[in-house]
């Protein structure tokens, strides 16, 4: 275990986000999205990587991981800090990956992202959502919204998470954390409990399945903020799947309830920033306007875009706009632009224009 901690440090040191344990290569670390081998060490084992799941866990978890093959969990490492933590098997063999988490949560002003994310924290019942890649900056952007409010209100905050990642500790606000796992079977079980707990706002880790996507709509309809996340890349894409999760017969119904109750969707891709160290967001950012609800409702949903397109002025975005203001800025390059943009040749002639 000193090995793994000193390890762990040297990430830290270098500012990866990332650390790897795969067995038959040696450790590599995730920097800047570049992954990387971590100095000049031997190959990892499988003796290894048992030894450190098991000194980490316990032998009650190990089972777990053992039973169904992959364990998500959070742990902190004394003098180091907090690592959001998955185990899992491969090639009959265990490997690892820790994510870094920061001892803080950042200020929202601090993120880089539209300034209307600042009101969302305001909003006092609905759905919001933070969508994206895994690594785009989700759970830090639902932190640090959080203690945005834990600033501004007393109000009573709930979040199921799998795992813990940030510490959010009770300011004006109550918070209480509850963990996949240890503290609660399932995000569906959490959401329906937390509707007997008097909850103003319920973070969901994710909206994975049915059951939790039902419970998370049913609370955010009967007067709660719920705060979620879906691995989707843009506005439309997150509408339609949340949809087609339930059954035909019940997607009328779901659309006009998702309808009634999304405030916005906030679609995040992140750049290696050229400019400086670091990272930077490009966002597409879609707000429910009586418009947007009416094509969720009636099905329009390909006419989202165009609406996000023509309301820059009450704070829409689409990723595109977003990933040219970060060209202008000198945040990212041109060939990051073109890579990821939706539309690459009307982002040229934009550029040209």
């Amino acid at each position: 275990m000193e090995f793994l901690q000193e390890l762990l440090s040297q990430a830290l040191k270098s500012g990866a986000s990332d650390v790897h344990l795969v067995v038959g290569l040696p450790p590599l670390f995730r920097i800047h999205t570049v992954l990387e081998p971590a100095g000049d060490l031997s190959p990892v084992t499988a003796e290894q990587t048992v030894n450190y799941v098991k000194g980490l866990v316990g032998d009650e978890r190990y089972a777990r991981l053992v039973a169904n093959r992959d364990l998500d969990f959070s742990t902190e490492v004394p003098n180091l800090g907090r690592f959001r933590v998955n185990a899992h098997w491969q090639r009959d063999t265990i490997a690892v990956a820790f994510r870094a988490i920061s001892d803080t949560v950042p200020n929202l002003s601090t993120l880089n992202l539209p300034p209307v994310v600042e009101k969302f924290v305001d909003l006092p019942r609905g759905l919001i959502l933070v969508t994206g890649q895994t690594g785009s900056g989700k759970s830090t952007t639902l932190a640090a919204m959080i203690e945005s409010m834990n600033h501004k209100y007393a109000h009573h905050v709930i979040t199921i998470e799998d795992p813990v990642e940030y510490e959010l500790r009770s300011k004006k606000c109550v918070i209480e954390q509850r963990e996949l796992g240890s503290d609660v079977p399932t995000f569906a079980s959490g959401l329906r409990h937390a509707l007997r707990q008097d909850p103003d706002i319920i973070l969901v880790g994710e909206m994975r399945d049915l059951e939790t996507t039902s419970a998370a709509i049913t609370a955010a309809e009967t007067g709660h903020l719920v705060l979620s996340t879906l691995h989707t890349q843009n506005a439309s894409q997150t509408i339609e799947r949340i949809i087609d999760i339930y059954p035909g017969e019940q997607q009328n119904q779901i659309r006009s309830m998702l309808a009634n109750t999304l405030q916005a969707v906030v679609s995040m891709t992140l750049f290696k920033r050229a400019d400086v160290a670091g990272m930077v967001p490009a966002c597409e950012m879609m707000i429910c306007t009586p418009a947007v609800r009416a094509c969720i409702r009636e099905n329009r949903i390909h006419e989202i875009p165009n609406i996000i397109a023509t309301n820059r002025g009450i704070g829409m975005c689409t990723l595109d706009d977003s990933i040219k203001a970060l060209l202008l800025n000198g945040k990212i390059t041109r060939q990051q632009a073109i890579s990821r943009a939706v539309h690459p040749e009307s982002l040229l002639r934009a550029m040209s224009a």
